[in-house]
């Protein structure tokens, strides 16, 4: 799979589908690339399970991460050993640099662990620390069978069922949506930081 490709269209499908999975569109490579409004995408698709922040606060996941929010989702493992997935944590702390007052308040960026069992609230405060996050920057975890649930939920998963259950490393994509008016679209987590907010802007309705 050719992962470097700056954008791929997320069509996810409605609640009552399985999520479409990013890598799939992200193999589309010739796919106009537009973002698409997508049905059924909201609070009857999402589970409202409830997750804590770095900062040990509850939340839920729809009524207050994502309810009326423009979003940047993330996959990522705390004092990962990866070159490319540090990359990819700097990288949304770029993004979140030229966002400036807008993160936190038009954009909500949310790093998802993708290794619950070792992330504890205290562990994620440190790594969100090191990382340089400001605020309006989320690391969240939680019961891992709920962790799971949001990463197939989101579309992280993988077209091809003899990778599917494999360790997932898709902390290389990220999600980029709009949930009030249902607009989603994946990116690669290494697009430069300039497009990236290009494309939250688009998702956000500001551009056409």
């Amino acid at each position: 799979m050719h992962r470097r490709r700056l954008l791929a269209l997320l069509g996810l499908l409605p609640a009552v589908a399985a999520a479409a999975p990013v890598a799939q569109f992200l193999d589309e490579q010739q796919r106009q690339r537009r973002v698409r409004p997508v049905r059924g995408y909201h609070r009857d698709y999402f589970p409202n399970i409830s997750l804590r922040t770095h900062e040990n606060r509850r939340v839920r996941l729809y009524d207050d991460l994502l309810q009326g929010k423009n979003v940047l989702i993330q996959l990522f493992r705390a004092d990962h050993d990866d070159a490319r997935e540090r990359e990819g944590i700097d990288n949304v702390r770029r993004l979140q640099t030229l966002l400036g007052e807008r993160s936190g308040r038009d954009v909500f960026l949310y790093s998802f662990t993708l290794e619950p069992k070792r992330d504890s609230p205290a562990r994620l405060r440190r790594h969100h620390e090191e990382c340089g996050a400001a605020p309006g920057w989320t690391f969240l975890t939680g019961a891992p069978r709920d962790l799971e649930l949001c990463r197939v939920r989101f579309g992280f998963v993988d077209s091809d069922p003899r990778r599917a259950n494999r360790r997932p490393r898709h902390w290389d994509l990220v999600l980029l949506g709009n949930e009030p008016h249902q607009r989603w679209m994946a990116s690669h987590a290494l697009t430069r930081p300039e497009l990236l907010l290009d494309q939250l802007n688009r998702v956000a309705g500001l551009k056409s």
